[in-house]
């Protein structure tokens, strides 16, 4: 299992600016951070799946 960090999120996703995703978060395109500390890391599976649905 590998975890992304917002940055790897964001270059993944397209580059797409910060309020983008966290609006994305909020109405549940993306699937929600796990919190390591002071960080928030996303699972690579996890939005991998949530990319291949948006295409479906």
């Amino acid at each position: 299992m590998r975890y992304l960090s917002f940055t790897e999120l964001q270059a993944k996703i397209g580059g797409r600016s910060r309020s983008s995703i966290y609006r994305d978060l909020e109405l549940g395109r993306l699937p929600q951070p796990i919190k390591f500390g002071a960080r928030l890391y996303w699972i690579e599976a996890d939005i991998d799946a949530a990319l291949a649905e948006a295409r479906n």
